[in-house]
């Protein structure tokens, strides 16, 4: 009689039963259809049997798929099902194989699959989307759980595969892996004749989760912006996309690796999107995708890339085991962000940066409300869609707690557990509690440390809802910021007293002009709509290509229900798409 072995499954939003099968390889080969605006193509999955003879199903994360058909070895497969769909999850795939699996048994399942209109995870632009409007784009967003909705997978972060890409497009491609080559050909298979198209081929050696799986294609140019780095993107934004990122990203780069290791993933590159895209950035490997909205003439939002390139080590080589632990992720993201600021730009900053995402977290918990589930370190998904409980919590919170162990621990013994964490989980996925463990145990021989980290509450910092305890912040960066805005509190421009004048903030990074005027929209007596006027006059604010400037300033506007904002605020709505702007808006 076979052993029985028990793999708990940790993650909640997939209908896959990876305590039984794990995906060790994937290939996919896609078509991308710019006329039927889909993917069609199959996708090769190498599994592994991690238990022994416990069942003879594999199932599959698939969401809105059309799927035509599915063989092992070359051999065609009848005993396949499409289960009903079980929200907000999607619809398992159910490939019942001839014999309950073997232990470390190897199978190679090919299905062949084309995507939907009701695809979650591609977005397709016409030309005129587009900034030069002469040809089509797409591109993905998989995470959380949207890589299902492009092909069959075991779409958890708790399961990492190797990748080969193989892409036919009549555009360039862009995917999460090192290219490999590029081959023309014609394609006869579409309905208005042949099209000129070519096979781009990748390939991704370091596992990945299949929330990074990543593909773009669009009339994309591309340009260095260091020794191991390129920029691509439009051909009319290429030349500022270059300039804003040429001067900072090798330095960022440096930084990391000196708090963790070298990187890793060879090259790593900005793809900048069109507008429409809804977030600051997505850690793609290989290739950051990000906002449009970085590009702002100044240089002075691209910590986005400082955040995305931290990913390289935490999220994409670390990962955490399910959305539930989105902190592990987040958390020491935004850790390590700060740490390469205040390396780059002094201590005093990565305050600062903590001071503005110290208010988005206090947004955030104001929002959900002060006992809701979603403001956990470790919330609870089963049953719930984790794009639901996507807010700054996991990336404000995490910090909090991980800049709380560091001054805890103290910053000179903590620098010696990064490199050790990254090391240990490199390639792995894990949950709060191995990250709970793997601490206390690197620091067991220290009596010091460790009687300090008996001290830590840790049930309360990963179940209590709410805002963490706020630390003592140098405050040295936003006091002149509190400073300004007071004045405009009691500002009439008919009036004596203060006078406005662009020396004001002249001094000032962007971001210092964020908290003046988010300190503004606070005031419990609205600027009034002159008052308004003259700000966006004296500080240029009307004219300011800086959308973190220009949406704030549109909020106060707003706010004071002046008539004047209100057609630049409809414009800015036509052209951005990221929700951190949109949404205030």
């Amino acid at each position: 009689m076979a052993s029985t072995t028990i793999n708990a499954p940790r993650d909640p939003n997939t209908l896959s039963n990876y305590n039984n099968f794990l995906t060790t390889h994937t290939t996919a080969h896609f078509k991308i259809d710019f006329e039927k605006n889909r993917l069609e193509g199959n996708v090769i999955l190498k599994l592994i049997s991690i238990s022994d003879s416990e069942t003879k199903d594999v199932l599959l994360d698939t969401s809105y798929l059309d799927i035509k058909n599915v063989s092992l070895k070359d051999q065609t497969l009848s005993n396949w099902q499409l289960l009903p769909r079980f929200e907000p999850y999607g619809s398992a795939l159910k490939i019942s194989l001839e014999k309950e699996a073997r232990k470390d048994e190897i199978f190679e399942i090919n299905i062949q699959v084309q995507t939907t209109d009701k695809c979650t995870a591609l977005q397709w632009l016409t030309p005129t989307q587009t900034s030069n409007k002469k040809h089509p784009y797409m591109f993905s967003q998989c995470q959380a759980i949207h890589a299902r909705s492009i092909f069959p997978c075991q779409d958890t972060p708790d399961v990492k595969s190797t990748f080969d890409f193989n892409i036919r497009s009549p555009l360039p491609v862009i995917a999460s892996g090192l290219p490999t080559g590029i081959s023309k050909d014609t394609d006869r298979g579409s309905d208005n004749g042949a099209i000129e198209t070519s096979l781009y081929t990748f390939k991704q050696e370091i596992p990945i989760p299949s929330y990074l799986f990543a593909l773009a294609s669009g009339d994309i140019s591309t340009a260095p912006i260091g020794p191991r780095s390129t920029v691509a993107t439009g051909p009319e934004e290429l030349s500022a996309s270059q300039w804003e990122l040429e001067s900072s990203t090798e330095n960022f780069i440096q930084v990391a690796e000196s708090l963790i290791y070298p990187y890793a993933w060879t090259t790593y590159n900005v793809l900048i999107l069109p507008p429409s895209f809804p977030y600051g950035g997505m850690e793609n490997p290989i290739y950051t995708f990000a906002t449009p909205t970085i590009i702002s003439g100044d240089r002075q939002n691209i910590d986005v890339i400082a955040h995305e390139l931290s990913h390289s080590w935490s999220g994409n080589l670390v990962s955490n085991a399910s959305w539930e632990h989105f902190w592990l992720n987040e958390g020491w993201t935004t850790y390590l962000e700060r740490r390469i600021q205040a390396k780059v730009h002094g201590e005093a900053q990565r305050h600062f940066s903590a001071i503005i995402g110290w208010k988005a977290l206090s947004d955030s918990v104001r929002e959900f409300g002060e006992g809701h589930e979603f403001t956990k370190l470790i919330v609870g998904l089963k049953g719930k869609d984790p794009d639901d409980a996507f807010s700054s919590v996991p990336y404000e919170k995490g910090f909090h707690f991980l800049w709380y162990l560091e001054r805890l621990v103290g910053k000179e013994k903590w620098d010696t557990f990064i490199p050790h964490y990254f090391t240990k989980y490199k390639g792995k996925s894990l949950d709060s509690y191995d990250f709970k463990s793997t601490l206390l145990e690197f620091f067991e021989g220290d009596k010091v440390v460790t009687k300090k980290l008996s001290e830590v509450d840790w049930d309360t910092w990963f179940y209590k809802p709410g805002l963490p305890p706020k630390p003592d912040f140098d405050t040295s960066m936003v006091d002149t910021c509190y400073a300004l805005a007071d004045k405009w509190k009691t500002f009439d421009p008919n009036q004596g007293g203060f006078k406005p004048n662009p020396k004001d903030i002249e001094t000032w990074m962007a971001n210092q002009t964020v908290v003046f005027l988010e300190r503004i929209q606070d005031f419990s007596q609205p600027l009034s709509k002159e008052a308004v006027h003259t700000m966006g006059q004296t500080y240029s604010f009307t004219t300011s290509k800086n959308v973190e400037i220009v949406s704030r300033y549109l909020a106060v506007g707003l706010i004071a229900k002046s008539e004047e904002v209100l057609q630049p605020t409809a414009e800015l709505l036509g052209k951005v798409g990221r929700m951190k702007f949109v949404r205030p808006l």
